[in-house]
C-alpha cells in the first residue's frame, strides 16, 4: 500500500465520524464506510446528522476531496488502514453481542489486501481481536494476521457535548497483535493524534478501555447510593459533593443522577463480568454498581409520586412534562437513555407524557426503545409548563430556558440538579 492510500473508517457515527474528519484535516485522505445509505449520501452532500460536528467541516473535507463516504465494501481493498468503529449493544440477559464487530469483519475480509492494518476501536472484552475478528479476517481472506496483515486495538476515547474533548488531543491507547502491527498502528495514528501510549497487547489495550468506563459506573454507582441515603437524611448531596471537590488530593467528583445511559457506561462493564466468568472469576464490584445504577429510574418515579401527593394527586391521569430525552446534556444522542426508562414507567402508572428536547425534535427509531420512535418534542412555552402535572428534568441541556420554567412550573422533579439556584426551598421544588 503506498503512503497516499486513503484510511478506512468503517461506522460514521459518534465514534467514526469525528475520527474520520481528524485524519482529513492533517494530509490524509479518508474513505468512510458505513451500512446505512442515508448516512452516506447526507456526507457526501455535505450535510451533518450529529449536533457537535459542523456540516461546514464536513463539506470543506468533501471540498479538499480529503473525504468521501460510501457503502460499498469492495473499496476496502483501496485502503491502507480499516478501521472498524461500530456498536458492541448486550444481547439480552447481558451477554456481549459482537454481532456488528463480526459481520463488518467477514465484509472487509474478502477485500483484505496484504501489509493493510486493520484497527478495532470498538469496546469489547479482552481476547476480541485477537480471537474472533483475527479468526473471522483470517477464513475470509486467506491471509493471516500479524504475518499478511496487521491487527490492532486501540480504543475510542470520545465524550459528545464535552468542548474540551477534541480527537487530536485526546492520548490514543494501541496495542497490537505483533510488534510489527502495533508499529504500523503507530504510524497510521501519529498521522492524527498528538498523543500516543503503546501498550503490550490488543488485551491490554482492550482491558484499558474497560477499566476506564468500570471506574466511572462504579464511582457513579456510589454517589447515586449515597444521594438516597442522603436524602433520607435530610442532606442534599449536590451540596456535598460541591464541598468535597475542593480538596485538592484524594477526591475526584461524580454525579448522581436519574440511570446510566449512552452507549458505554450502562454496557461495557458487563462485557468484562461475561468474560471474568469464563475464568471463574467474580466481579462483584461491577455487578453490584450496575444494580443501583439500574434503580435509580424506579428511585426516581418514587419522588415523582411523593411530589404529585404533596398536591393531593397520583401518577395515574398526571400529565407529565419529561425535560431531556437525550442520555446527557448538550448532545443529540439518544442511546441508552434512562429518560425512556422512566417514559415507560410512567406510562405504566397510567401517566400521560410528553417530552421537550431542544436536540432530540423527533424520536428516532432505536434498538432499545422502537415504541418510542416518530413521537415529538412538545414547545417549551409559559402554556405548556402551566398545564402539566408535573415536571421531570431528566437531562440538563443549556439550550433550556431554566428560568421560564421556575416562573410557569407549578410542581417540578430535578435530577439533576439544574433548577436548584432558582427554585431551592421552594415546595414545589423536590431533587431526585
Amino acid at each position: 500500500m503506498t503512503h497516499d492510500a486513503p484510511i478506512g473508517i468503517i461506522g460514521l457515527g459518534y465514534v467514526g465520524l469525528p475520527l474520520s474528519l481528524r485524519f482529513s484535516q492533517t494530509g490524509s485522505r479518508v474513505l468512510g464506510f458505513d451500512i446505512d445509505q442515508v448516512k452516506v449520501d447526507r456526507l457526501n452532500a455535505g450535510e451533518s446528522y450529529i449536533l457537535h460536528i459542523s456540516a461546514k467541516d464536513i463539506a470543506a473535507r468533501i471540498a479538499a476531496d480529503s473525504f468521501s463516504a460510501t457503502s460499498d465494501f469492495s473499496r476496502i481493498a483501496e485502503c491502507a488502514a480499516v478501521i472498524i468503529c461500530v456498536p458492541t449493544p448486550l444481547a439480552n440477559g447481558r451477554d456481549p453481542d459482537l454481532s456488528y464487530v463480526l459481520g463488518t469483519g467477514s465484509a472487509i475480509a474478502p477485500h483484505l489486501q496484504k501489509g493493510q492494518l486493520v484497527c478495532l476501536e470498538s469496546t469489547t472484552y479482552p481476547g476480541t481481536t485477537d480471537t474472533e475478528l483475527r479468526a473471522v479476517l483470517e477464513e475470509g481472506s486467506g491471509l493471516t494476521a500479524g504475518v499478511d496483515f496487521h491487527l490492532a486495538f486501540s480504543p475510542e476515547r470520545e465524550d459528545p457535548g464535552n468542548p474540551l474533548s477534541d480527537v487530536a488531543h485526546i492520548p490514543k491507547v494501541i496495542g497490537g497483535l505483533t510488534p510489527a502491527c502495533q508499529k504500523r498502528a503507530i504510524e497510521i495514528y501519529s498521522r492524527a493524534i498528538n498523543t500516543l501510549v503503546p501498550v503490550e497487547s490488543c488485551r491490554v489495550a482492550e482491558a484499558v478501555k474497560l477499566t476506564e468506563n468500570i471506574f466511572r459506573a462504579v464511582n457513579i454507582a456510589m454517589v447515586n447510593e449515597l444521594k438516597v441515603v442522603y436524602a433520607a437524611m435530610g442532606i442534599d448531596i449536590w451540596e456535598v459533593i460541591a464541598a468535597a471537590k475542593t480538596k485538592p488530593f484524594g477526591f475526584m467528583p461524580f454525579y448522581p443522577g436519574p440511570g446510566l445511559g449512552g452507549h458505554c457506561i450502562p454496557i461495557d462493564p458487563f462485557y468484562l463480568t461475561w468474560k471474568a466468568r469464563q475464568y471463574g472469576q467474580e466481579t462483584r464490584f461491577i455487578e453490584l454498581a450496575g444494580e443501583v445504577n439500574t434503580a435509580m429510574p424506579a428511585y426516581v418515579i418514587r419522588r415523582c409520586a411523593e411530589a404529585l401527593a404533596s398536591q393531593n394527586k397520583t401518577l395515574e391521569g398526571a400529565k407529565v412534562l419529561m425535560l431531556g430525552i437525550a442520555y446527557k446534556a448538550n448532545v443529540d444522542d439518544d442511546r441508552e437513555s434512562p429518560a425512556y426508562v422512566l417514559w415507560e414507567m410512567l406510562e405504566e402508572a397510567k401517566a400521560d407524557v410528553t417530552y421537550h428536547d431542544p436536540h432530540v425534535p423527533v424520536i428516532r427509531p432505536s434498538r432499545e426503545h422502537s415504541h418510542f420512535a416518530g413521537r415529538a418534542s412538545v414547545s417549551l412555552t409559559a402554556e405548556t409548563l402551566a398545564s402539566a402535572d408535573l415536571i421531570l428534568l431528566a437531562t440538563h441541556h443549556q439550550a433550556v430556558d431554566y428560568a421560564l420554567i421556575a416562573r410557569h412550573a407549578t410542581l417540578v422533579v430535578d435530577s439533576r440538579n439544574a433548577l436548584s439556584d432558582l427554585l431551592k426551598g421552594q415546595a414545589h421544588y423536590f431533587k431526585a
